[in-house]
């Protein structure tokens, strides 16, 4: 069944962090952070909505860095109860799709709750201050890729954060697989 975040907080904070990237660096929020904004994102390797889109999110990523957009992925899953995506298995597919972006290990999960992250693909589009613009979906797609020609909300979303500061008003909420949450 999937699942949809809330809509935009407007200005909330970005959260910080330090957590281990698949290029066996650790990265901060800080040293992660672009210019004109940053783009944190909520992904997986197994999610069938995250597979169906991670070439758009690659191409989106890429192109966002041309207008001063940083972007960031974490992978929060219990890995235990889904081994696909282990740190492994997220280094292979990072290197596999030759990301454009730190693909970063959650394994506390204390980031994915410090966010809220709801699913995956969950999307947090912050300003130059960090400060939350968009919380929306990458575009129309779902489990399978929209057709091609469809609207990038995303990228037109941070475009816009990029030369404004602000994001739009009106968004359409991302759809997913749950974050796979270890058990308390």
């Amino acid at each position: 069944m999937p699942v949809s975040p809330p809509v935009c907080d407007f200005g909330w904070p970005a959260q910080g962090f330090s957590l281990p990237a698949t290029d066996g660096k650790t990265y901060s929020l800080e040293e992660l952070r672009g210019p004109k904004g940053t783009l944190i994102m909520f992904i997986c390797n197994h999610c069938p909505y995250v597979l169906a889109v991670i070439d758009r999110i690659i191409l989106d990523a890429t192109e966002l860095r041309e207008h001063g957009i940083h972007t960031v992925a974490i992978s929060a899953n219990d890995a235990a109860s889904y081994p696909a995506d282990s740190f492994e298995n997220m280094k292979k597919m990072a290197q596999h799709k030759a990301f454009p972006f730190p693909y970063l290990y959650d394994e506390s999960q204390q980031v994915a709750r410090a966010y809220d992250a709801a699913c995956t693909p969950d999307f947090f589009g912050f300003d130059a201050a960090l400060g939350l613009q968009y919380r929306g979906r990458l575009d129309a797609s779902r489990k399978e890729a929209a057709p091609e020609g469809t609207r990038r909300d995303l990228f037109e979303a941070m475009k816009q954060v990029a030369e404004f500061g602000t994001g739009p008003l009106d968004q359409i909420p991302s759809m997913g697989c749950s974050i796979k949450w270890k058990a308390a």
